[in-house]
């Protein structure tokens, strides 16, 4: 079930379970949006009532300046009260694990457990460059299908795997068949080096029940990082699927939401 909003910047969501059931919050990563989380969204629908959200710049949500966790923050807060959820269950990965953890150190109340997918709270410099140089190197006007641009990307972004999840971006125009990339890349470039950054300072702390879910196989982290992690998430877990890469959603779908819902189920008080 989807649904476009008329409230704040009228972010698009995909909606799995029903309102009898306590609410889940999704933020995706860069890049991707609640398309990507319908596989692992519809199991979890079976247990919570999941709100997978198009962040601004991505998906079916509006583009706008600036593309920052603020402005993310905000809009996530403001959906929430259109929605009248007062408080939920948030779950984010990479980018939308970073907006998550801000959202649960600045606004506490409204988060009731915390999972975060294959993020920490640091810098990841130069993550995205390379894909958006190669996204922007493709003439769309003179592109005549999706096998093409898969090709014209290939030298740029060898890895098949990370080619299709940036083809998931590449929409066909109704009127005269053109292609035209769904995500606004200009927002998100100018604003890369934050999106790159932690979004938490040095008071920032959510005392509540938190979990991070780590990719075994991802790049995503170092034995170091967890040191001081604590700083942040007094209550945290780390739990990690070690063969899974960055994406342990679809990668190991059936073991990450297992692992989810045992998680939140422990939380789970109601509306």
């Amino acid at each position: 079930m989807t649904r476009l909003l008329d409230r704040g910047m009228n972010l698009f969501h995909r909606e799995f379970g029903d309102s009898t059931k306590s609410p889940l919050l999704v933020l995706h990563g860069l890049l991707g949006s609640s398309r990507n989380w319908q596989g692992a969204g519809s199991d979890l629908g079976k247990h919570f009532h999941v709100h997978c959200l198009d962040l601004r710049n991505h998906g079916k949500s509006p583009h706008a300046f600036p593309h920052s966790y603020d402005a993310m923050r905000d809009d996530v807060i403001e959906w929430m009260k259109g929605r009248e959820i007062g408080s939920g269950h948030l779950l984010g990965h990479s980018m939308g694990g970073k907006l998550a953890m801000k959202i649960a150190c600045e606004n506490p109340e409204k988060v009731r457990r915390l999972v975060l997918v294959d993020i920490l709270p640091k810098r990841y410099p130069g993550s995205q460059d390379s894909e958006y140089d190669a996204m922007n190197a493709i003439d769309l006007e003179k592109l005549c299908s999706r096998k093409e641009a898969d090709k014209l990307l290939e030298k740029a972004v060898p890895d098949w795997g990370k080619r299709q999840f940036l083809l998931t971006n590449l929409s066909r125009r109704k009127k005269d068949h053109g292609f035209y990339w769904v995500v606004n890349i200009k927002a998100l470039e100018a604003n890369q080096r934050e999106i790159e950054g932690s979004p938490l300072g040095p008071e920032d702390r959510f005392e509540g029940e938190t979990l991070f879910v780590m990719g075994g196989e991802s790049k995503y982290s170092e034995p170091s990082d967890y040191t001081g992690l604590n700083r942040y998430f007094p209550n945290s877990v780390v739990e990690t699927i070690e063969e899974s890469g960055h994406n342990p959603h679809f990668e190991f779908r059936e073991d990450f939401v297992s692992r989810v819902a045992k998680f939140l189920d422990g939380g789970d008080t109601g509306m």
